[in-house]
């Protein structure tokens, strides 16, 4: 980190520790209203390869951390990551896994105590928690980046995934659950059983755990312990301590972990709360949780997730990871993936072809929504386009396009129900190829300039001595004005009402 040996990833307290020594912290030292202001002023400082932390939050004991995710800079830095390598990075690893997810050095380990069990709470209470409410019409106060840890009751194999949970009462939380995650197949069995589903939720854990979380199910099988993908991050096999409650595990070096039950078919109102959208997510009945036992750290430390850049980038670099290395497969020639903030980080892929064959850049579309449902946009591009700029992603748009054979619109399929244009988590979805005609003619050879270096050069570069907002011509003389003919500037009115 700058200069400072890449911490622990296990441990968030010691990746705090490690930003703070190289001046990529920001401390808040005046005290924010958990409410609407904490997450206000941590939206002046989103995008910069700096994390926050909330000393003091009004009515509560303990800080609150948030920015972790929100620059790829930063992220790639804290992995050990070329930024623009991320997402291959990121798939190298869960292939890793991947390759042998039963091995020993990758298996989850279950251990007698961990930090997060320091402190338990005599009677449940998370009103004591720092839960903060992000935008205006939230429904509450939100828990946005806990980690569940749950055993299918059918098949015993555990699954992570990251859920949002609305704060509704001292022991309870009402819990939204994508469609086609693990957890709702759990919940599925525990039903069928007649049973209740128990599981952890892991406030505070490492980036290994986050990524495990999020892989996206069709990268790892419900049969097999996505937890081994934090192992394959973190170095070493992630611990676990047992609950009080039988069955459930706890993240050992998570910051909070809350033991909790779900009745099947036990709902109530979740709602509305600012996701990766950009809107609003509609209330509607959903699961209620009850939780029955609360432990965290002696100086636990209350990690958030503001709605935007470290959303789509939490979310978005899984994803972009998963596409490339399905795609990669199928598909000779793709050479990079990225998933652009402008789709949320989640609905648009940009794909980069390397193209060996007519017909293959629609290939990567269709390829792009099997490997990752939630897209709504693909957009194939060649090589020698940016596909991290923007302006050179339109360029190619509007000089490779052909709209008679290059879009390819897919009617009434599954994709991500947050999306408002996926009512009941069905709607079309549409694909462009913007790649030059194959094999590539004149016509499309791009124009470069030879490069030449200024090192050496006398080259005078002045400062400029007029404020941008101010015209040269202002700057004039009355008798350079006259010279050239230029009227004088019209007096400003005194702002009277004739």
């Amino acid at each position: 980190m700058s200069g400072a040996t890449n911490p622990p990833l296990h441990d968030l307290s010691l990746i705090i520790e490690t930003l703070d020594k190289a001046g990529q912290l920001i401390r808040v030292r005046s005290e924010v209203d958990p409410v609407h202001q904490l997450a206000s002023v941590a939206s002046h400082f989103e995008g910069r390869a700096q994390a926050v932390l909330f000393e003091k939050v009004r009515g509560h004991e303990h800080p609150v951390f948030t920015g972790l995710y929100w620059s790829r800079a930063l992220l790639s830095e804290l992995i050990g990551a070329d930024e623009k390598k991320l997402a291959s990075h990121i798939s190298g690893k869960v292939q890793q896994w991947q390759a042998d997810p039963h091995h020993k050095a990758v298996e989850p380990l279950v251990v007698e105590s961990g930090p997060v069990r320091e402190y338990t709470q005599p009677v449940v209470d998370l009103f004591k928690l720092p839960i903060p409410t992000h935008a205006e019409r939230d429904g509450g106060p939100y828990i946005d980046a806990g980690v569940v840890v749950v055993r299918d009751p059918e098949t015993g194999v555990r699954n992570a995934s990251i859920q949002r949970f609305m704060l509704v009462d001292r022991d309870r939380l009402h819990i939204n659950i994508d469609a086609g995650r693990h957890l709702q197949m759990a919940l599925d069995h525990a039903a069928k059983r007649g049973e209740t589903l128990r599981f952890s939720l892991n406030i505070g854990v490492g980036p290994g755990v986050h990524f495990a979380a999020a892989t996206p199910a069709e990268a790892a099988p419900p049969d097999t312990d996505e937890l081994g993908i934090a192992s394959v991050f973190h170095g070493d096999p992630i611990e676990l301590v047992r609950g009080d409650v039988p069955g459930v595990e706890l993240v050992a070096h998570a910051q909070y972990s809350l033991e909790c039950e779900i009745v099947p078919g036990e709902v109530a109102d979740e709602g509305p709360f600012a996701e990766v959208t950009g809107y609003y997510a509609k209330v509607a009945p959903r699961p209620v949780v009850h939780v029955l036992a609360v432990h965290h750290r002696a100086n636990p430390v209350f990690q958030t997730i503001i709605c935007g850049k470290e959303v789509w980038n939490s979310a978005g670099v899984l994803g972009e990871a998963s596409v490339l290395a399905s795609v990669s497969k199928q598909v000779p020639g793709v050479k990079d993936v990225y998933f652009p903030h402008g789709g949320c980080g989640f609905y648009h892929a940009v794909v980069q072809i390397s193209q060996k064959r007519a017909g293959f850049a629609q290939l990567a579309v269709m390829s792009a929504f099997a490997a990752f449902p939630p897209l709504k946009m693909v957009t194939v591009v060649d090589d020698d386009v940016d596909i991290r700029n923007a302006s050179d992603v339109e360029w190619a748009l509007t000089t490779r396009l052909n709209p008679t054979t290059g879009v390819i619109i897919v009617p009434e399929v599954f994709g991500h129900g947050l999306n408002p244009t996926f009512p009941d988590y069905f709607g079309a979805k549409i694909g462009f190829n913007a790649t030059h005609p194959f094999p590539k003619t004149y016509a499309y050879e791009r124009v470069r300039l030879k490069h030449h270096s200024i090192e050496g050069l006398d080259i005078d570069v002045p400062e400029p001595v007029v404020p941008p907002t101010q015209s040269l011509v202002d700057k004039w003389t009355a008798a350079e004005r006259a010279e050239h003919g230029i009227p004088a500037p019209a007096k400003k009115s005194s702002g009277a009402v004739m």
